[in-house]
């Protein structure tokens, strides 16, 4: 297996808890100060070998695969290059895991972008990784629904996260017992999208009502959707979105505060306004959106 943290913790642990015998792991190093991997604490916990490489395209890892004798190999969020001459060594090859749609949303951020652009559905694929990004031929594939109001976390903990652990196990039995089928993807068909960092993630409030929600949605929990409130950086998260009908009219300019109630605030955007139930202060923690007014009177007289 090659992957990392708890997607790949939880991939190794369905394959071991119904039998199958996993001979090794490959993660990347931590760097210092960084959270202990999930993935390498669980398999040196379950007595398998693991392997901590800079990266997997030098000799060493082609010598450690070899060594393994795997039957296939699985990747389950990786963020290291595999080459092609990596994944081939196992007997049946190797099949990935990358939640959404292929070849729509190929890269990174593949689960934000969808949210962000208001699609309805997104989903996973299982397919056979080569040296293009996200780019061989697909395996299997899963759907799930995006709801109106569905946030990012919603997305992957209750669907792409579970579905993606059973579908590897599906893939990698289809595939050991020569009944899986191989679709080349459609390149006509195919987006990318990058990283969904911090510039990606700024709200601009002269942006339509729907456009501003679905960042906010698609950045919840991380990164934050956020904005300059006053002169302070502030992460939006929780939230509901108020449209203004035909004939209302939003007083004030996008991005200013429009009202208060006691447990949230109201900000203009242009066809409406988002309601902020949590909020997090660049220099703080997440809170409720009444501690953040509490803390700040003038901002809100």
């Amino acid at each position: 297996m090659i992957g990392q943290q708890d997607f790949g913790k939880a991939a190794l642990e369905a394959f071991i808890a119904r039998g199958d015998t996993v001979v090794g792991v490959f993660c990347k190093p931590e760097k210092p100060g960084e959270r202990p991997d999930a993935l390498r604490q669980a398999a040196q916990n379950a007595g398998v070998s693991v392997f901590q490489l800079p990266d997997l395209k030098g000799d060493e890892a082609h010598k450690a695969m070899q060594s393994l004798n795997a039957d296939i190999c699985i990747m389950a969020y990786v963020l290291q290059f595999a080459p092609q001459s990596l994944v081939d060594i196992p007997k049946h090859g190797t099949i990935q895991y990358h939640p959404s749609l292929l070849p729509k949303y190929r890269g990174p951020s593949s689960i934000n972008w969808p949210i962000a652009f208001g699609e309805k559905q997104t989903g996973l694929t299982i397919f056979r990784p080569t040296d293009g990004l996200d780019e061989g031929p697909v395996i299997l594939q899963k759907t799930c629904d995006i709801g109106p109001d569905t946030t990012l976390g919603e997305v992957y903990f209750n669907s792409l996260f579970p579905m993606g652990v059973q579908a590897l196990l599906e893939a990698c039995d289809l595939v050991i017992a020569g009944k899986h089928t191989q679709m080349i993807q459609n390149e006509s068909q195919a987006s990318y999208q990058g990283w969904f960092r911090d510039a990606e993630s700024q709200i601009n409030w002269a942006n339509h009502i729907d456009h501003v929600y679905n960042l906010i949605r698609a950045c919840n929990p991380a990164p934050g959707a956020w904005a300059i409130l006053g002169s302070e950086k502030v992460f939006i998260f929780d939230c509901k979105k108020h449209i203004t009908h035909r004939f209302e009219q939003v007083k004030g300019k996008p991005g200013t505060i429009a009202h208060k109630t006691q447990d949230s605030f109201f900000l203009n955007a242009q066809g409406g306004q988002i309601e902020v139930l949590r909020i997090k202060p660049e220099s703080g923690s997440k809170m409720k959106a009444a501690e953040f007014i509490a803390a700040r009177p003038s901002l809100f007289q």
